[in-house]
């Protein structure tokens, strides 16, 4: 009775958490910090038992802990938290720590695999309706619901294509099929990806392809391959569509990219916003020659910036922005080769573990999903990482480590015998 109650309370914070991560602007700190109040409480109940962990979960969480402890160790070296902007983002260092936390507690009392599926669907049916509503009805140039446009757009992006994953579920064979769910689904993809689009966030859709990719991996296992590929062409077709109409303003944002690149590379003119960006990569990359172990810590980087902008080495407007736009140039820039070893098996571990269960020929289609779904949030995040640090955004670290956790514990439970 016990087990089935917290199983039953994490089920919902898991849910609100996916539903409401870039819906509800705090949510990606206040539901965590709940979820924390509740592993204390279950803890403190003695009676409370927890169940076993194996060498898998202690990957994870050694990933998990890793990078935070390095982290930390630079904050205490260079006495200087990460802070985002309005305040966002306080203990920054500490979050993938509550996450080991979060992730052991959330194995003992795995919640429900349809409330996985249905939060990302409702979390991208919320964030393309405030996209459309602020691009279409308050005429905004950009969507991001009152918060950095890039992470909403990216974040948007992923869920978007999670609930292409979330209507294959529901297509599964020998389930009963219920046309709503599949159409609830399938509308929260296109919403989703819709969100991305009118964000107008460019460096996200490199992820797209690589996304669409895995949709359609896990999708063969479900559907017959003809109709599957009239299928990827319909959403192929529908995506391009929409990225033609001139209300979504996506040609604008790609046909920018082309006069910006002409700017800077052959009218050394860096005043747009992929000339910042090179110069930043490349301030960053002078910074990692200069101290390539330990880097130059928290606040270190910025302080050295402006001295290469004093120098004449930099383009001087790059002093607006407080990360380097880049998560591999940026943590290799603060924390060194240290730094960066860490944050490659924050990545590359969910990736393997994930991966790993792919491979399994006998597993179930509804398995394979869950693995998919797994692969797709370090592959997605690497890809964000091209262009912005979104580890060092507050929604993105809390939406890394959350959507990580969220895809394991639900592939483990899956596990389980039925």
């Amino acid at each position: 009775m016990r087990h089935h109650l917290w199983r039953s309370i994490n089920g919902i914070l898991l849910f609100a958490f996916l539903a409401l991560l870039i819906v509800f602007q705090w949510a990606y700190a206040w539901i965590p910090l709940i979820a924390l109040g509740v592993m204390a409480a279950g803890v403190a109940w003695r009676r409370t038992s927890c169940g076993m962990l194996d060498r898998d979960d202690a990957w994870l969480v050694m990933s998990f802990l890793v990078f935070g402890l390095v982290w930390l160790m630079d904050v205490w070296r260079s006495g200087q938290w990460p802070m985002g902007a309005r305040g966002e983002g306080v203990l920054l260092a500490l979050w993938p720590w509550w996450a080991a936390l979060l992730l052991l507690w959330l194995r003992s009392f795995a919640p429900s695999v349809r409330l996985l599926w249905w939060g990302v669907c409702c979390g991208a049916l919320g964030a393309g309706g405030i996209a459309i509503f602020e691009r279409m009805v308050l005429g905004q140039s950009r969507a991001s619901n009152g918060m950095n446009a890039i992470p909403f757009g990216n974040l948007a992006l992923l869920l978007g294509t999670l609930s292409l994953l979330a209507t294959l579920w529901c297509l599964r064979r020998g389930r009963p099929q219920r046309w709503w769910l599949v159409a609830a689904a399938s509308l929260a993809a296109l919403l989703g990806l819709s969100g991305s689009l009118l964000s107008g966030t460019r460096g996200g859709w490199i992820a797209l392809p690589l996304l669409l990719l895995l949709v359609y991996r896990a999708a063969l296992g479900i559907m017959p391959a003809r109709r599957l590929n009239l299928l990827s062409c319909g959403v192929m077709f529908t995506v391009l569509l929409f990225s033609l109409l001139p209300q979504s303003g996506v040609v604008e944002r790609v046909t920018l990219v082309a006069s910006e690149a002409q700017r800077y590379w052959q009218q050394d003119r860096p005043g747009n916003s992929l000339g910042i960006r090179v110069e930043l990569w490349r301030a960053g990359g002078l910074l990692l020659i200069e101290r390539p172990l330990l880097g130059w810590g928290e606040g270190g980087v910025e302080a050295q910036r402006d001295v290469l902008i004093a120098q004449g080495r930099i383009y001087d407007r790059v002093v607006i922005h407080d990360q380097l736009h880049n998560d591999i140039i940026d943590t290799a820039a603060r924390r060194g080769l240290i730094g960066l070893a860490t944050l490659l098996v924050l990545y590359g571990v969910p990736l393997w573990l994930f991966w790993s269960r792919l491979r399994r020929t006998e597993a179930c289609a509804g398995f394979q999903l869950l693995a998919v779904a797994g692969m797709m949030v370090p592959i997605a995040f690497f890809a964000f990482g091209m262009t912005q640090s979104m580890l060092r955004d507050a929604r993105g670290l809390s939406g890394y480590l959350g959507l990580c956790i969220a895809c394991w514990v639900a592939l483990r439970a899956y596990e389980k015998p039925r």
